[in-house]
């Protein structure tokens, strides 16, 4: 396992996750589908756009977000700071990346020696759906599953913001089930890369 202190967002952030899986897109890689290796249409994507990476150097083009996700961005700090008032957990540690098992994954702060946070900034309309539920939505569970497999942390604070409306914490544990399943789609992933980035060579 590496641990990289680069500023997220950096050059050498960006080089760093160049042709590599990361947690933000492992979601996709357990979707089943009628692809090779049961993949589906969404991870075939991701998959040619790591090939790309690797072929030509270069990350590919970045969503760059619009009001919504700058705004989540800018509010960021606020939310790990009200964290660490709301449970007095700490030291909090800003990372760049961790790098293990061929993937990446860019946590919101380490905690202490075997914690980690993932801070999501929700529309209010969100926001209200996961205080009700009191769950950490679904789509969020495998990034934060996968930080913890690659982490190799005991557990993660899910954080859910939004300004003037109640802070989300939801601690998850190691589900050694999900991670397994994690780690073979990653390994069953990275077999097709190779099989199709060979054929793209061969052309």
């Amino acid at each position: 396992m590496q641990v990289l202190h680069v500023e997220q967002g950096s050059p050498d952030w960006l080089a760093a996750r160049l042709g590599i899986v990361t947690m933000s897109e492992l979601k996709s890689l357990l979707v089943n589908g009628r692809g090779p290796g049961g993949f589906g249409t969404g991870a075939i994507t991701y998959m040619h756009q790591l090939i790309g990476e690797r072929l030509s150097g270069e990350i590919a083009e970045a969503f760059q977000g619009n009001a919504h996700t700058q705004r989540g961005h800018a509010l960021e700090p606020m939310a790990r700071e009200l964290y660490g008032l709301a449970t007095d957990e700490g030291p909090l540690q800003q990372i760049g990346i961790i790098l293990n098992h061929g993937a990446g994954y860019s946590p919101d702060s380490l905690v202490g020696d075997v914690g980690l946070v993932e801070i999501k900034t929700k529309l209010p309309k969100y926001q209200v759906e996961v205080l009700l539920s009191g769950e950490v939505p679904e789509e969020h569970v495998a990034q934060c599953q996968g930080g913890l497999w690659l982490s190799d942390r005991e557990w993660i604070d899910f954080v859910s913001y939004w300004p003037g409306m109640p802070l989300f914490i939801k601690r998850l544990y190691r589900d050694e089930s999900l991670i397994q399943t994690i780690s073979e789609r990653v390994n069953l992933f990275y077999e097709e890369l190779d099989r199709r980035m060979h054929l793209v060579l061969a052309a």
